[in-house]
């Protein structure tokens, strides 16, 4: 399947991307038949996160939450943050779960085609994407999203056969409830007295404590695995349960449910004109640019206090986002058309592929640099300087994935998860 072919992708991407083998037993979608376009632009989605997530990799908490209180933050270090924020927060998680989403509504209608138990196949491999995650959470490292996406899969699969007009309003519905909570927070905190502000200040940034101050953090992850596990375990265990219930659960969960509206749309599968697709480029790309260049422009009329960047600044990247992410998509079909045997796109489709194996491996790389059973680098590195690892991180995933699949159907990780899922070891090399 080439992905700029419109002609012959059909209005139900499924019908190309299930497995086609004669027998009907449940099996994964077989290499030649996936959809490049899908694979490019997950790719894409999973290399950007890393540019945000290198943040929560090297530097202390704090400086994710308002750059200023951690770090250099003039000169090329604003530079490196502005076009870190500007153009990879929030947009390419954005686009990864809406991937995750039309991918749960493309598996369950390949399964529904050939009358096996999808939703069974799927509880059973959101399961298994729940027992890695957990495994990454506590054993690796405290950002894993992994989690998130299993609780949220086992929720929002029962929408799946929703017309996708239904799917788009609930989810932004959904998308729209942590905003609500932080908007109304920013407009009390904008109520107070100059003192009461203050005070409300000083008490988040007390809630990080002597355990989660920057100097405490830096010392646990230049130490040793098990002082970081005692750290990281509370703090895992917070985010899975207060933070999935208040924040992830709602933002997540929308967006997985938008993601499966716009693959029933045609969006995500490259099925939409040439010129649809340049005209969301532009048009909700450049809306959502505008509310992030915005987003900026008030963190700094705020003086950057952390409770107004926190709950009102913070919401012209949020909306933003989900615009600019679109835009992105939109430009990842474009790509696909033009440059169809290209290196780029064969490049972003491998690492799509592998998404699940480079996730893991970003984590096992970073935490090898930053942490203190690796290089001890945590909290060393400058914003600019973290920048060029992400580079690096790059350099090696890029043609390794694709020297992998050279060889081998699957990466390792999602091998293993197709064994788990359908119970049966599946072929792993391309000649067996």
């Amino acid at each position: 399947m080439i992905c700029s072919d419109f002609e012959r992708v059909p209005r139900n991407a499924a019908e190309n991307v299930g497995d086609t083998r004669d027998s009907d037993e449940p099996g994964p979608t077989v290499p030649a038949d996936r959809i490049v376009a899908l694979d490019a632009l997950r790719g894409f989605a999973l290399l950007g996160i890393l540019v945000i997530n290198i943040w929560l990799f090297g530097m202390p908490t704090v400086a994710s939450f308002n750059p200023t209180l951690y770090g250099e933050f003039t000169g090329v270090n604003y530079l490196a943050w502005a076009v870190s924020h500007v153009f990879f927060e929030q947009k390419f998680v954005t686009l990864f779960t809406f991937m995750f989403g039309a991918g749960m509504v493309l598996f369950l209608e390949s399964k529904a085609r050939k009358d096996q138990p999808g939703r069974r196949l799927h509880l059973s491999r959101t399961f298994w994407l729940l027992v890695i995650g957990l495994g990454h959470a506590y054993l690796l490292w405290w950002g894993d999203i992994l989690v998130f996406y299993a609780l949220c899969g086992f929720l929002v699969v029962w929408v799946w056969r929703w017309r996708p007009g239904r799917q788009l309003v609930l989810g932004t519905v959904m998308f729209a409830v942590p905003s609500a909570l932080y908007l109304l927070v920013g407009v009390g905190y904008l109520s107070l007295g100059t003192e009461e502000r203050a005070g409300l200040e000083e008490g988040l940034l007390a809630k990080f404590g002597a355990e989660r101050s920057p100097e405490r953090e830096i010392e646990i992850y230049q130490g040793g695995w098990l002082e970081q596990m005692t750290h990281r375990a509370p703090v895992v265990f917070e985010a899975h349960t207060i933070g999935f219930l208040f924040e992830a659960f709602w933002m997540l969960g929308g967006l997985m449910i938008v993601g499966m509206a716009l693959y029933k749309w045609g969006l995500i599968s490259n099925q939409r004109s040439t010129r649809f697709y340049r005209r969301v480029f532009v048009g909700v790309g450049g809306l959502g640019l505008a509310l992030v260049l915005a987003g900026v422009w008030v963190r700094e009329e705020v003086a950057w206090e952390t409770v107004p960047v926190l709950t009102l600044a913070f919401q012209f990247n949020y909306w933003g986002a989900l615009f600019l992410a679109t835009g992105y998509l939109a430009g990842i079909m474009l790509l696909c058309r033009r440059f169809q045997e290209g290196i780029v796109v064969r490049a972003l489709a491998a690492v799509g592929r592998t998404a699940f194996t480079n996730y893991l491996l970003q984590t096992v790389i970073a935490t090898s640099i930053f942490y203190g059973h690796g290089l001890g680098l945590f909290g060393q590195l400058s914003r600019v300087e973290l920048l060029g690892v992400v580079v690096l991180i790059w350099a090696i995933q890029i043609p390794l994935s694709m020297w992998w699949l050279e060889r081998f159907r699957f990466g390792p990780i999602e091998w293993l998860w197709r064994t788990l899922t359908y119970r049966k070891r599946q072929p792993l090399r391309l000649d067996s």
